[in-house]
């Protein structure tokens, strides 16, 4: 969770459905869809949502061989390049002739607050 208060921009909490830490202005979980308060107008993909980043990539095992098995890891970085938070997302294998496709996105949206993020904030 977050050590910012709440209703400071990037403050978190945990959706009650998945339990996935999300940001606290969110009233529907990016991770599983869920609504989490009533807001006339909300649907799942929010109209103020921007993705300014995108990337899909697909693998596929060559017909011959040993199975192969992955990992799917990511990382945040500050501007300094210090790593700020890093996740497991999944891990499996691919056998001959299978494919996996991995996709990448990154969601942005304006903040509705009275106070101003301050320099160096961790998110």
């Amino acid at each position: 969770m977050s050590n910012l208060r709440p209703g400071t921009p990037g403050a978190t909490r945990e959706c009650p459905h998945c339990k996935e830490a999300i940001l606290e202005s969110a009233a529907i979980c990016p991770g599983c869809k869920h609504h989490l308060r009533f807001e006339p107008g909300a649907i799942a993909t929010d109209p103020g949502t921007l993705t300014p980043l995108r990337i899909e990539g697909s693998i596929r095992h060559p017909p011959d061989g040993d199975p192969w098995e992955y990992n799917v890891v990511v990382s945040i970085r500050n501007d300094r390049g210090e790593e700020i938070a890093r996740k497991l997302i999944g891990v499996g294998a691919i056998n001959p002739n299978e494919m996996r496709t991995f996709t990448l996105a990154v969601e942005v949206m304006p903040v509705k607050s009275k106070k101003p993020l301050k320099a160096g904030t961790r998110h």
